[in-house]
């Protein structure tokens, strides 16, 4: 027999009382501080509870009474702040589980543990936040499962490593009773203490490497965590507490430096300071911070921040079909005195010459001209033009004066279904990369590196020409037959955004990568954008491999046949169109590297969907002038990594050789519109150049802003409301600063300006009565001690009141029953126009819809249902999805308009089939060669719902308006949803005012409340049953479930679908109350087994909407959960 949910639960936790909360006063800000010797102990669950959590704080508050360090206990994860956690030398994660902190305190604890804090992790600790890679390192595992039946046994630990203090006195071999984890994701840079021996306990997982005991200093900080825990008694153990009491002792912290830590996104301002560019491609910084910048269509334009103005300075002419253009930029590392500017462009050129040019040219500093006369061609790289992809252009620059260009592969990818592109058929030359990539005589798919000459035009140097030398370590020497010696590395796809490390010489490029969603056994691994770093010259595989040499399958085109997979260490191109050698160097694996769908090795910080790797710089603080908005030395050696689709940008760690520590997002609360380069300037701050969302075209979004750092006093933060911010004359209105505040502590002052030429008030909140028509700007200015201010503005209009609208519903308010009939009637009154009960409005002018939205989204109600809504739930799921990368409604991209889709499947009989299919897998070809990826990140369902709304672009159908009075019969459908009503009337306006819209929405939702879906629970964890269906199980007594808004007119019973068992759950009473776990109770009903229940209510006759707790009660649980509930129903009277 299969274990039921209680089983499962058993097996994994125990119910403990709630612990009380200790909050501590807050620390001032300081960038080294010395903590108190203080720990904190945290013991939050998300859901369960460890029976032994009260005995693990009083073991922890004896030793600090025993040891002299003082203890403060705390379930309150508000209390992670950066000002808190800096009292702390230590902080305990005692049996905590699941998801207990947000974003923002999970910040301010990696900052802690950055600066040098202490983390002792007990037992659950690896239970916890399994989201949050960062701390999964940190806790360096994560529990995977525990024996069962039962789940605590007595076993055998042994020691593997005693020289650490929190093993003095521990025996070699330990018998203890407790429960023993078995752990996945394991970190294996820390140090293991102690193992357990399976042969001495059943069902253990791990096999002979079982470890229960780790150290390790992670990340600035120590990190010491132990398994032992789950019983009381452990705590008591006078083993456990010494081994404890050494591993707190060692994790505490006797400095905390914050200049080691990552500094506050609070601290960084991103000021956009050109808007509207036409698809830029790359930028270069100046000394003197004018920048320049490239266009793909030919213009080379600069900003000047003396005069915030952008100036066209050269317009290129450029071949701009497929993805031609103006690719690449950048200046000499003598610019300062040559003057010498470097592009890689597509000239307009006849058939007979189609090569990508690398030239140079003369640019005149005096008038801000480049000069196009003064071209240099420094190097050209074939391409065919026939059709696209993939083009490459980067420019770079080592410390040695060496100059890095990057080159697409010039592949069609699009008969290759997103694999490797290996057609080997004759005339297929442009969908074979064994062609260009992996061809060792081919410039293209490559990153080439070369010395560029300056006047001395004497006899060449071994492989170079007039105008560039080969530098020593290229992948090939010169002369070797049948290669090109400016390759540096090979085996690329699209490097379209390069970088080196002027101090290392390490070369980053972002690759992006083939298309297909899934592994494919006849062809070989799904399709992965890269991130790669190169130490040294080599051969990075495509299109043999990818990813982390995942190889690709010797595919036969010409009958799909498939032979053996490629061999990274000997791979061989013996393609017919392969002019270089067959022996190629062994296959570099990529240093990052994800799919379309999540990644199982670098988790959600890479994120998911459309994707578009790019290389930025890394950064060095001694490289740049000191200046008051130079980034820290934080980011000293760190590679800033990003994806243009995604809209992120990275920050990648690295030890001292160079591999991989850690990647986290930087200033994650800020946007970005697919970023496209960036680089440092002098002073040490950023400019970064964005694409905007639709391809080839020229996107409001298409910016370039300058980021800064400032270590200083912040500005304060201005947040300016208001209430009643629209009406007639005289209009008061109600303001409010809530949320201002300053960053560093300071107290601020207000000034409320109301608008041009009226009073002033410098209290918080003022109230104010506008007597006169028009539009007023009222303005909110906070000021710190230092001087520094900050303004927010509210609009304010006057002399048009909003229209009143109502939709009044008879009876019940909140639930619908399927065929039984809503009565319903719409009011309208408006302060100029009348109402529609004097019949001033006339009801043609008042527009009433019904429409039916599935599930029920509280968001998307309380904006307001749209007249003519179509489809709702497609629509929000494209807004949430990365579509918008390629498509938008009206506007063709990269891909095809919505509504021209629409208009193209209108008449196909299968369309929502097929849109569905090509969206879900991939596909190409109907709109042009470029592939759309699949989307397997969607469950085809939601999918579904998006093409729905797509295909319903092509309905012009006029709006269904209904009756403003009458009665509506609710029907069944196949997915549970609500019936919107929703009421508008647009006024006539009142002179200077426009006109105003009023409307009203109600929903009505399913009677049959899923208890999954409560907005508010205590003490309760969700399951999914065998069935699908996801229950809520009463963890406590005293646990609840509550849903808001609630009217109980018409309810008399409730039909709840419950379950217990015996011998696993202790069952117990749910009890029905109003408006709070303590009010007034309206129904009860007992729990013993799996059934649905019937619960007599008496609901007040009061019309109101409530909020209703369904309480599991049970003063005898002890350890044992209640009961599960899967669903209510609410029963009406009058059915």
């Amino acid at each position: 027999m299969s274990e039921s949910p209680f089983q499962k639960v058993l097996k994994h936790f125990r119910i403990a009382g709630v612990a009380a909360l200790a909050c501590c006063s807050l620390a001032a800000t300081a960038q080294t501080v010395t903590p108190e010797k203080r720990v904190l102990v945290f013991s939050k669950t998300a859901g369960f509870r460890h029976s032994s959590i009260p005995a693990g704080k009083t073991a922890i508050l004896k030793l600090g009474k025993e040891t002299g360090f003082s203890v403060d206990t705390t379930e309150n994860s508000a209390v992670f702040t950066n000002k808190n956690l800096q009292k702390y030398a230590a902080v305990v994660f005692l049996n905590t589980t699941g998801n207990v902190l947000n974003d923002k305190q999970q910040d301010a604890f990696e900052r802690y543990i950055q600066a040098g804090g202490g983390y002792v992790g007990i037992h659950a600790a690896t239970d916890t936040e399994y989201e949050w890679p960062w701390y999964n390192k940190l806790a360096g595992a994560q529990f995977l499962s525990h024996p069962g039946n039962p789940n605590v046994q007595e076993g055998e630990a042994f020691v593997v490593n005693d020289q650490h203090p929190s093993m003095d006195g521990f025996p070699k071999k330990w018998k203890i009773k407790d429960e023993f984890y078995d752990f996945k994701n394991f970190n294996e840079k820390v140090n293991v203490l102690v193992k357990i021996d399976e042969k001495t306990y059943r069902d253990g997982k791990m096999g002979d490497n079982h470890p229960m005991s780790w150290y390790h200093e992670f990340d600035g900080g120590r990190a010491f965590y132990t398994n032992f825990g789950h019983e009381d008694a452990t705590f008591i153990n006078p083993v456990f507490v010494k081994h404890l009491t050494g591993g707190l002792n060692w994790a505490m912290a006797s400095k905390l430096d914050y200049a080691k830590s990552r500094p506050e996104e609070n601290r960084f301002t991103k000021k956009v300071l050109v808007t509207k560019l036409d698809e830029p491609t790359e930028l270069v910084v100046l000394d003197d911070q004018r920048v320049l910048l490239t266009e793909r269509k030919g213009k080379v334009k600069l900003y000047n921040p003396k005069t915030g103005k952008v100036k066209l300075v050269a317009e290129v002419p450029v071949y701009t079909k497929q993805e031609y253009g103006l690719m690449g930029l950048n200046i000499d590392p003598n610019f300062k005195t040559n003057k010498l500017v470097y592009m890689y462009y597509s000239p307009p050129s006849t058939a007979a010459d189609t090569a990508q040019h690398l030239s140079r040219f003369k640019y005149d500093d005096v008038k801000d001209t480049l000069l196009l006369s003064t071209e240099e061609l420094m190097l050209t790289v074939p391409v065919k033009r026939t059709d696209c992809c993939h083009t490459g252009g980067s420019i770079a620059w080592d410390a040695k004066g060496n100059l890095y260009l990057s080159t697409g592969d010039d592949v069609n990818p699009f008969q290759s279904n997103g694999y490797g592109p290996i057609d080997e058929r004759p005339g297929r030359e442009g969908w074979d990369g064994q062609h260009t990539s992996s061809n060792t005589n081919s410039l293209r798919g490559k990153v080439l590196r070369i010395k560029p000459r300056y006047g001395d035009r004497r006899a060449n140097m071994p492989g170079g020409t007039n105008l560039y030398d080969i530098p020593e370590g290229n992948l090939f020497p010169p002369g070797t037959e049948k290669t090109r010696p400016e390759i540096y590395v090979m085996g690329t796809r699209n490097p379209y955004r390069i970088s080196v490390d002027q101090h290392t010489g390490y070369l980053y490029w972002g690759d992006v990568g083939p298309d297909a969603s899934n592994d494919d056994p006849k062809r070989g691994p799904r399709g992965y954008d890269e991130v790669n770093q190169a130490r040294k010259a080599g051969y990075f595989g495509y299109p043999l491999f990818i990813g982390n040499n995942r190889p690709y399958i010797d595919f036969n085109f010409a009958d799909s046949t498939s032979g053996k997979p490629f061999d990274p260490l000997k791979p061989i191109n013996n393609s017919p169109h392969n002019t270089g050698l067959q022996e190629l160097p062994p296959a570099q694996p990529a240093f990052i590297y994800y799919p379309y769908a999540d990644s199982p090795e670098f988790g959600p910080i890479v994120g998911k969907g459309g994707r578009n790797a790019m290389a930025g710089p890394v950064y060095y603080s001694a490289d740049f002038q000191d200046s008051k908005v130079k980034f820290p030395s934080y980011y000293n050696g760190k590679f800033f990594a990003y994806d243009w689709i995604r809209d992120y940008i990275n920050i990648v760690t690295m030890n001292e050789q160079g591999d991989l520590q850690s990647i986290e997002r930087f200033m994650p609360g800020t946007k970005f519109s697919h970023p496209i380069d960036m680089q440092f300037a002098k002073d040490g701050s950023l400019y970064t150049l964005e694409y905007g969302p639709n391809w080839f075209a020229q996107n409001d979004e298409a910016s370039l802003s300058h980021i800064t750092f400032n270590a200083g006093n912040r500005v304060p933060v201005a947040i300016a409301s208001a209430t009643n911010t629209t009406g007639a004359t005289p209009l008061k209105v109600n303001f409010s600063s809530k949320g201002s505040m300053d960053h560093d502590g300071d107290p601020i002052k207000y000034e409320w300006s109301f608008g041009k030429g009226l009073p002033k008030s410098t209290v918080a909140n003022p109230s104010y009565t506008y007597a006169k028509p028009g539009e007023y700007t009222a303005t909110l200015k906070v000021t710190d001690n230092a001087g520094n201010s900050n303004t927010s503005e509210v609009i304010v209009r006057v002399g048009n009141a909003i229209p009143k609208v109502d939709v009044a519903i008879k009876g019940n308010k909140t639930f619908y029953w399927n065929d039984m009939p809503v009565n319903y009637e719409v009011s309208v009154s408006d302060k100029e126009d009348g109402s529609l009960a004097n019949k001033k409005i006339p009801e043609d002018e008042v527009t009433l819809t019904i429409n039916y939205l599935e599930g029920f989204d509280k968001t998307q109600l309380a904006q307001g249902h749209q007249a003519n809504t179509g489809f709702e739930t497609g629509k929000r799921m494209i807004e949430l999805s990365d579509c918008k990368a390629c498509h938008s409604v009206d506007k063709k991209s990269i891909g095809p308009a919505y509504r021209e889709v629409a208009k193209k499947y209108a008449s196909e009989r299968n369309s929502l089939k097929t849109l569905t299919d090509k969206i879900l897998k991939g596909g190409s070809g109907v709109w042009g060669e470029q592939a759309m990826p699949g989307h397997p990140q969607h469950k085809p369902e939601e999918i579904e719902e998006m093409v729905k709304y797509i295909l319903d672009l092509n309905n012009t159908k006029a709006v269904d308006k209904k009756p403003l009075k009458s009665s509506y019969v609710t029907q069944a459908k196949k997915k549970d949803g609500s019936y919107i009503f929703t009421a508008s009337y647009t006024d006539r306006g009142n002179g200077t005012m426009g006109p105003l819209t009023g409307s009203k929405t109600v929903a009505l939702r399913p009677s049959t409340l899923m208890a999954n879906m409560a907005d508010t629970t205590r003490n309760t964890f969700k399951y999914k049953g065998d069935n699908g269906n996801e229950m809520v199980i009463g963890m406590k007594d005293g646990g609840f479930i509550a849903f808001d808004d609630i009217d109980l007119t018409q309810i008399t019973k409730l039909a709840v679908s419950v379950g217990s068992k015996a011998g696993q759950s202790a069952g117990g009473t749910l009890e029905v109350r109003l408006d709070g776990a303590a009010g007034a109770k309206i129904g009860e009903g007992k729990v013993d087994k799996s059934e649905t229940i019937s619960i007599p209510v008496k609901a007040p006759a009061d019309g109101k909407l409530h909020k209703v707790y369904f309480i599991f009660k049970n003063a005898l649980a002890g350890s044992k959960p209640l009961f599960s509930i899967e669903s209510i129903q609410f029963e009406n009277a009058v059915l």
